[in-house]
């Protein structure tokens, strides 16, 4: 289960919403099931380039020994 502001890693690639997996996001709304979440996904300069509806399978909380990669996000 995750809690507002939770930074999580995507599981795996949404094409959609030209998110791949490892990308970080941050949990911006728990519906009260716990079966869902709001996840933004921005840009190292803050812009948001997507918030999506997932479900806990989707996401993973980020693990103390990981650190982050940067990549070139491509609009749609």
């Amino acid at each position: 289960m995750f809690n507002e502001l939770d930074t999580v890693v995507l599981a795996h690639d949404l094409k959609d919403h030209n998110l791949t997996r490892g990308d970080v996001g941050t949990v911006v709304h728990c519906y009260t099931s716990g079966k869902a979440y709001e996840v933004e996904f921005v840009t190292g300069e803050g812009k948001t380039v997507a918030v999506v509806t997932l479900e806990q399978v989707d996401i993973r909380p980020m693990q103390r020994q990981e650190i982050l990669h940067v990549r070139m996000y491509a609009t749609a």
